[in-house]
This record gives C-alpha cells, sequence and structure tokens, in this order.
C-alpha cells in the first residue's frame, strides 16, 4: 500500500488562518461596541429618572455619604494600623529572639554608625574641653 501525501498550500493555509483571525477580532469587537452602547444608553436613562430623587433627597443622601465615607475610611485606617503594629510586634519578637529577621542586618549597622558617632562626639567634646580648660589657665 502506498501512502498518500496531500500536499497543503502553506500560503492557502495562511490566508484562511487570517481570515478567522480576522473574522473573530471583527465579531467580537461589534458585539463589544454594541454592548457599550446599550450600557451607556442605560446609565444616561438611569441617571435621567434618577436626578429627581437625586435632588429631592441630597439634603440627607450627601450629608449621609460623607458620614458613611469617614467611616470606612476609619476601619480600613485603623484595620491598616492594626495590621502593621502586628507585623512589627513580630518583627520585633523575632529580633529579639535572635532569628535574624529581613532588616535585621540594616539595623545593626544603623545602630553600630549611631555608636560610632556618639563616640566620636564625646571624644570631640572631651577635647574640647580640655583646649577650653588649657585657653583658661593661660590667661
Amino acid at each position: 500500500m502506498a501512502s498518500i501525501q496531500t500536499r497543503h498550500d502553506p500560503q492557502k493555509q495562511q490566508l484562511s488562518h487570517q481570515v478567522a483571525k480576522t473574522t473573530t477580532a471583527v465579531t467580537l469587537g461589534g458585539s463589544l461596541m454594541v454592548l457599550s452602547g446599550l450600557t451607556l444608553a442605560a446609565t444616561v436613562i438611569g441617571l435621567v429618572l434618577a436626578t429627581p430623587l437625586l435632588v429631592i433627597f441630597s439634603p440627607v443622601l450627601v450629608p449621609a455619604a460623607i458620614t458613611l465615607f469617614l467611616i470606612l475610611a476609619g476601619f480600613v485606617t485603623s484595620g491598616g494600623f492594626g495590621a502593621v503594629a502586628s507585623f512589627l510586634f513580630y518583627w520585633m519578637y523575632k529580633y529579639a529572639t535572635g532569628k535574624h529577621p529581613i532588616g535585621a542586618e540594616q539595623l545593626d549597622r544603623a545602630r553600630e554608625k549611631l555608636a560610632h558617632a556618639a563616640h566620636d562626639v564625646k571624644e570631640r567634646a572631651e577635647q574640647f574641653g580640655q583646649q577650653h580648660v588649657k585657653g583658661s589657665q593661660g590667661t
């Protein structure tokens, strides 16, 4: 039995692939444009219908919205500060027990720099004091 090989034209396959991609893109793009238009129309109609109610109830709604925003902002801020404080307590516990959390090396280097700077200031102050005492004895 001889195997029959069919020869496909690569250019023909490329063209059909291109047509399929283009058709899909046009269909999908058109559908999304129609949905976008419907959404815009529904938004405008809803706004037109809701505007009289918003105008009538605005003396109540605006302060209520501001109050609700402030309450939510307070809860979110409080939760964020609580999470940060919990992390800091956990980090300090790990640092105090010698487990070297992230950033411990930087903290140690900064502490060494501060200690070195304080020692230098102390030495300079002592030298200045000695020079001042010598200068006042000479007059």
